[in-house]
């Protein structure tokens, strides 16, 4: 909700309604108690100055000490009445407290003129807990009730002519200082908001980033799943498969049970957000090799692997790619192109890193669907490291992969 900001004549007050609690609502309320507090201050001292000049200015009268007597009893009214209603928007108990306070001066002052210098911690009260046209009503009736009382009872022309010249005064000066205090508040409150505002922003980013980061999250990981234990178990189930259909099965459960190793190291590799597991002690061309003949050993397809170019070392989510494509590219030779033949190949540019993956299969019709999950991954892994894939195939005429990244450390 925003606050118009009236320079012409201050509305607001600078006490918000309640929070939870009964304490300042908010950090507006924060900052309007922390003025308040200061106000605070300049009350007790001019009340408890006020009624010591009362007394001393003549000891022997009982309307000094009368005066002193009320004076001071405008503290606890404070506290009791008072504090709560500049914490708290309460109509009802700030207009008790003004009527109380009105009274209690108004008698004091026309006890003992002395009183008036409690005026300078009565005023700042008015526009701190009411908006500035009630608080100008309140200040002028705490200056003109005086000289009321003295038409009153005293029928004194002279001091009733004293008691208004300095009332009109009196009334001139808190109006503009009901007024400077009114910038105060609209401009404490309009600070208030904006804060408010900013800190409800940054927590609608941070809720927004936490989010996004969570989908990337679940998208890495089902890409990671799909490239690693799905696929391991696919290979395991083929190789128990064609144990099965063979008198000798002892070759084929070997590699189901290398297949099944590896694939718990994946797991765990995974779990522990590690590097992946074909990597783990080798270089990226060990590792591209050791997928490629592992195809070949468990399909029986001839396959070669060959580096093109001069070898060197690549950022770590650069090989992470390169080997999940690697992955991804001969799980769909195994169970899509019917190939005899596939060939990976790995080259290092002058800017830029290739990887290629070439089978002699049945190809790609233009009917026929290749932008599977596993394609679409592997897309997504390639552009967030700022390559490009290229899948490329006619039918009968065997299928291309090719991957470009550019080398950013050149």
């Amino acid at each position: 909700m925003s606050h118009d900001v009236h320079v012409e004549e201050p509305q607001g007050r600078l006490a918000p309604p309640c929070g939870p609690g009964g304490g300042p609502g908010g950090a507006a309320g924060a900052d309007a108690w922390n003025h308040a507090a200061t106000w605070e201050a300049v009350l007790v001292f001019t009340v408890l100055a006020s009624a010591l000049f009362a007394v001393l200015s003549d000891p022997a009268l009982p309307s000094a000490w009368a005066a002193a007597g009320l004076l001071l009893a405008l503290l606890p009214l404070y506290y009791v009445l008072g504090r709560p209603a500049i914490r708290c928007a309460s109509a009802r108990r700030t207009g008790l407290y003004f009527a109380l306070l009105v009274l209690l001066f108004a008698v004091a002052a026309y006890l003992d003129p002395v009183a008036n210098l409690v005026l300078f911690g009565l005023y700042p009260q008015c526009f701190i807990a009411a908006p500035y046209r009630r608080a100008l009503v309140v200040a002028a009736a705490l200056a003109f009730t005086p000289p009321l009382l003295t038409l009153v009872f005293a029928r004194d022309a002279t001091a009733l002519l004293v008691m208004t010249a300095i009332a009109v005064s009196q009334v001139a000066f808190a109006a503009l200082f009901g007024f400077w205090i009114g910038r105060i508040i609209t401009q404490s409150s309009e600070r208030a908001r904006l804060i408010k505002e900013l800190e409800d922003s940054r927590a609608e980013v941070a809720r927004l980033s936490a989010e996004r980061g969570a989908l990337a999250e679940r998208e890495r990981l089902a890409g990671e799943i799909h490239d690693t234990l799905a696929q391991g178990f696919t290979s395991i189930i083929m190789l128990v498969q064609a144990a099965q259909a063979q008198p000798d099965p002892s070759r084929h459960l070997k590699l189901a049970v290398r297949t099944a190793r590896e694939n718990l190291s994946e797991a765990r590799a995974l779990i522990a957000a590690l590097a992946p597991a074909p990597l783990d002690g080798s270089t990226l061309a060990d590792a591209l090799n050791r997928l490629t003949a592992r195809l070949g050993e468990e399909t029986g397809l001839a396959s070669g692997f060959e580096t093109r170019g001069t070898s060197r070392a690549l950022p770590p989510p650069v090989d992470v790619v390169l080997v999940r494509a690697v992955q991804e590219g001969l799980s769909n030779v195994r169970k899509h192109a019917r190939a005899s033949r596939v060939r990976v190949e790995l080259e290092y540019g002058d800017r830029e890193v290739a990887l290629r993956i070439m089978d002699d299969g049945a190809g790609l019709s233009p009917a026929q669907g290749h932008d599977g999950y596993g394609l679409r991954a592997m897309r997504t892994r390639v552009e967030q490291a700022g390559g490009v894939l290229r899948v490329d195939g006619v039918p009968g005429g065997g299928t291309t992969l090719e991957i470009f990244i550019p080398d950013k450390e050149l």
